[in-house]
């Protein structure tokens, strides 16, 4: 009798713990992915098999230059916000920049060279102090002939400071022979872009060692050149419709001081953020004038 109830409970807990096996290996039921819960799958975004900048062939052939290139690809894909900043931006200062670099006989190409200093933002200031959509030093903006002083800061102004740029890069042109390094000046200098090449016995762009920032820097703005150009292919799908518009604007000369921008602006039917917007060159609430120079002043157009 006591053998007996031994034996019962053991056999009992066997088949409990068979049971909970068998029906432990069974697969469970299919359940529908919950779009919550379902990993998000990242596709990378296409590499050309061939590129040219500023009309000068970019050597994708070599594992090095084809890895830096990727590596600014995939930074400013995924930099989203930035990046579709810059294409909906450009859609209001790209036709402004286009005609004066075609003017100044500038490669088209170097406009992505603004994008990638100031993101198109005409207000834009680096800690280093550079301003404006071309990021230009207060002393660079000197001797580019720019007036720059706590009253006015011609480096804020589109126009002047587009084609004040374009000399600069005309200059580096005339001394280093090769767009991809006029780039890489634009952001080293040209100075150290020079001694580098002395240094290390070498004249093209890509058989330099650089300075992390400056190696990129070109490769940067051939990323972004890739990406605006075709958006749809980076997994940007922004239209002609989501693109800022041009303001629609005239221009006014003045030779004389303006006491109160506030004043000036409603007495050509605006307002002073508006006149701040169109010209922020214009850093105070004041214009003064003693020289008579001539300054053009942008003004919205009226609703009709």
């Amino acid at each position: 009798m006591k053998k007996a109830n031994i034996i019962t409970p053991i056999v009992a807990l066997s088949a409990v713990a068979s049971w909970l096996f068998i029906n432990s290996t069974e697969p469970s039921p299919k359940r529908d992915k919950d779009p919550q819960t379902t990993p998000h799958v990242t596709n990378l975004p296409p590499m050309p098999e061939e590129l040219s900048f500023c009309g000068e062939e970019v050597p994708l052939h070599r594992n090095d230059v084809w890895e830096a290139l990727d590596r600014e690809i995939l930074t400013n894909t995924f930099w989203h916000t930035n990046t579709q900043l810059a294409i909906k931006r450009s859609g209001r200062f790209f036709p402004i920049i286009e005609p004066i670099l075609k003017e100044e006989g500038i490669p088209d190409d170097f406009k992505y060279l603004c994008v990638a200093e100031s993101n198109l933002m005409p207000t834009a200031k680096s800690p280093a102090g550079a301003v404006g959509l071309w990021q230009i030093l207060e002393g660079t903006g000197r001797e580019l002939n720019l007036e720059v002083n706590k009253d006015i800061d011609e480096r804020y102004n589109i126009i002047k400071s587009t084609h004040a740029a374009c000399q600069y890069l005309k200059k580096s042109y005339a001394t280093l022979g090769s767009w991809p390094l006029v780039a890489a000046a634009y952001n080293g200098g040209q100075n150290r872009v020079l001694r580098n090449m002395s240094t290390q016995k070498q004249n093209s762009f890509y058989d330099i060692l650089w300075t992390e920032e400056t190696a990129r820097y070109p490769f940067r703005i051939m990323a972004l050149k890739l990406i605006m150009e075709n958006p749809s292919d980076y997994g940007f799908n922004i239209g002609k419709k989501d693109l800022y518009k041009p303001y629609e604007t005239y221009t006014v000369t003045i030779d004389t001081t303006i006491n109160d921008l506030a004043q000036f602006a409603i007495d050509n039917n605006t307002t002073y953020k508006m006149l701040k917007v169109l010209n922020p060159w214009m850093r105070q609430n004041i214009m003064p004038n003693k020289s008579r120079r001539n300054y053009v002043i942008t003004l919205p157009k009226k609703d009709k």
